[in-house]
């Protein structure tokens, strides 16, 4: 029950958020959703027409996308 709280209690983006913050459109978080393998954050579908992305999530896969130069140049 603690961790379905957490996502209830978190900061959530919507697609068009999600867009403005990463400075891509917003066709391109949706066509992240639809590739296989998957390539943007982890979503949860709401409805059909609703699509959220959890702060937690974005932050994840912001990390795990990380470049460090001085351990890509070694």
């Amino acid at each position: 029950m603690s961790a379905i709280l957490r996502l209830v209690d978190g900061g959530w983006y919507t697609t068009e958020q999600l867009a403005e913050l990463l400075h891509v459109d917003a066709s391109t978080v949706r066509r992240w959703r639809t590739l296989r393998p998957f390539q943007g954050p982890a979503f949860v579908r709401v409805s059909d027409r609703v699509v959220m992305y959890s702060v937690h999530d974005v932050e994840s896969w912001l990390r795990v996308r990380r470049v460090d130069p001085g351990e890509v140049a070694a």
